[in-house]
């Protein structure tokens, strides 16, 4: 789980800076946005993962993928949406790995 979570990270933190997540107010506490991702879009955290300077990133989806938001909480509890769309897909550890 946690290669998933890293791959995850990795993957996505170059959206950071880029990608522009939902045209509403993208800061506010790490509770609020949590329960606004849940109610509107059905949203559950699927992987976590810390950065070197202490925030915490959290890649959450809906039960089947549909939707998918990446957020990024500062030690200070305030959460700040990064990047969002559509079709997540879990790949499998077989799919990560290079073949030889």
């Amino acid at each position: 789980m946690f290669k998933y979570i890293t791959l995850a990270v990795i993957a996505f933190s170059g959206l950071i800076a880029t990608v522009p997540a939902y045209a509403q107010n993208q800061c506010d506490k790490r509770a609020s946005i949590l329960e606004m991702l849940s109610h509107k879009y059905s949203e559950k955290t699927q992987a976590i993962g810390v950065t070197n300077k202490g925030g915490l990133i959290e890649v959450l989806t809906n039960k089947d993928g549909a939707t998918w938001t990446i957020i990024v909480t500062t030690p200070h509890g305030i959460s700040c949406l990064v990047a969002a769309g559509e079709g997540w897909r879990q790949l499998e550890k077989a799919e990560l790995e290079p073949e030889a």
